[in-house]
């Protein structure tokens, strides 16, 4: 059985998610973007092998934590797609610019592409390419669990933002009916910040997609 585990983290209160196996306990966390010694507690409290970094998008408050995570665990750094290779340069000066600890550079290990896969143990999760709040953004989907990590492609009652470089909000619109949407009504998603939600209740309620 997959599991998972929200840890929200930095003052953005991101929600980094630790997802593992449930028989092998082999663990990897999704979009690590600060408060480490937190998130290291609690992978250690649920007695977990964290193994890997996933990254939806190289935003500060999303991939703040990752060179340092990768560095001292010796993890690889899974994901995004090449489309946010300016945001990982930039880290530093989004660390500058949003008073976050300053961000170690890295490189990923692996860029993910749209229908690429990422295995967890005996368990595998869909990669979809998501771009609209960032060229490069991606989501991980989950059918096993009728889960999907998106980021901040989509929030309960709204959509990511699209006036950050490279952002554009046609293109997330896009993202979010073309990609997300045909997982299925009953899939629960886990956003970057905030509750979660199902794609059902956003399809009927959320202002900027209802209907879609």
């Amino acid at each position: 059985m997959l599991r998972y585990h929200t840890h929200p983290v930095t003052a953005f209160a991101q929600n980094c998610s630790i997802v593992w196996d449930d028989q092998t306990k082999q663990a990897a966390v999704i979009d690590p973007g600060g408060d480490l010694p937190e998130l290291l507690a609690t992978i250690d409290r649920l007695g977990l092998k964290l193994e890997q970094i996933w990254l939806t998008h190289a935003h500060i408050d999303h991939a703040g934590g990752t060179g340092e995570l990768a560095r001292t665990r010796g993890l690889p750094i899974i994901g995004p797609h090449r489309g946010d290779q300016f945001w990982i340069d930039g880290l530093p000066q989004q660390s500058k610019m949003f008073g976050f600890p300053t961000a170690e550079p890295f490189t990923p290990t692996r860029w993910l592409e749209d229908g690429d896969t990422v295995t967890l143990g005996a368990h595998t999760l869909d990669v979809r390419h998501c771009p609209g709040h960032t060229p490069g953004h991606v989501v991980f989907h989950s059918p096993e669990m009728k889960r999907a990590f998106v980021g901040d492609v989509l929030f309960a009652g709204s959509i990511g933002r699209t006036d950050f470089p490279g952002g554009h909000h046609q293109t997330l619109i896009d993202s979010i009916t073309q990609r997300l949407w045909p997982m299925g009504d009953d899939t629960v998603f886990i956003p970057g910040h905030g509750p979660e939600s199902s794609f059902g209740e956003e399809r009927l309620g959320n202002p900027y997609v209802r209907g879609t």
